[in-house]
């Protein structure tokens, strides 16, 4: 037997790596490899923080495939997922693999870029501040604002606790008063343009109180 076996064994041995060659020519035939750019989202976020930064917003995905179908992939054929469930406050670095990708199967993932992402998480707080009306224009010739009140005085913003501490009044969009003669009521909406916070209120009431005469 060990005769038979050590026979042409080194045709043997041409024949198998010949076979090893010809399987590795034919299975990666036709492949292609592609990069995308991909926006990094965030999960399970824990109850009581947000996110205030991240040092990086979209990673760069190297994918691999049969180049008939890999052509057809696109950015939004793919996610790139950061678990925050057990994440604390403060900065946290979260490393990125195979496993942060959810992707069609018909491609492999062959490198991520960055490879890790730093995420600062601060605590979400509410805060009661007061509105602030904004009139531009001017009444009708011999007529003059008396007083503008506004309703609610005041509303409850939420936010990052960095965020929210900067904030003492909110603003309303403007009101023209252009050409108006007499007291008037109008809703507008609170300007949150500019400040990271949110609010259950999106507009106030605004009473515009117009009297005649000279000031």
């Amino acid at each position: 037997m060990k005769k038979i076996f050590l026979e042409n064994l080194g045709l043997k041995v041409a024949s198998i790596l010949l076979s090893i060659f010809l399987w590795i020519f034919v299975t990666s035939r036709g492949l292609s490899e592609i990069s995308l750019d991909i926006p990094l989202e965030f999960k399970n976020v824990p109850a009581g923080l947000e996110l205030v930064h991240q040092s990086a917003k979209v990673v760069s995905l190297s994918i691999k495939g049969q180049e008939r179908l890999i052509e057809d992939i696109r950015s939004a054929d793919i996610r790139v997922y950061v678990d925050l469930g057990k994440a604390k406050k403060g900065e946290g670095v979260y490393y990125l693999n195979k496993d942060n990708v959810k992707h069609p199967h018909i491609v492999n993932v062959i490198n991520i870029t960055p490879s890790y992402v730093k995420v600062l998480l601060d605590e979400t707080v509410t805060k009661t501040v007061l509105v602030k009306p904004v009139a531009i224009g001017t009444p009708e010739s011999g007529f003059y604002v008396k007083a503008i009140e506004v309703i609610p005085k005041t509303v409850v913003i939420e936010g990052v606790r960095s965020e929210v501490k900067k904030i003492y009044n909110l603003k309303t969009e403007p009101i023209d008063i252009t050409g108006f003669n007499e007291t008037f009521s109008h809703k507008v909406k609170l300007d949150i343009s500019g400040v990271n916070v949110r609010t259950k209120t999106d507009e106030v009431k605004i009473r515009v109180i117009i009297a005649g005469g000279k000031k």
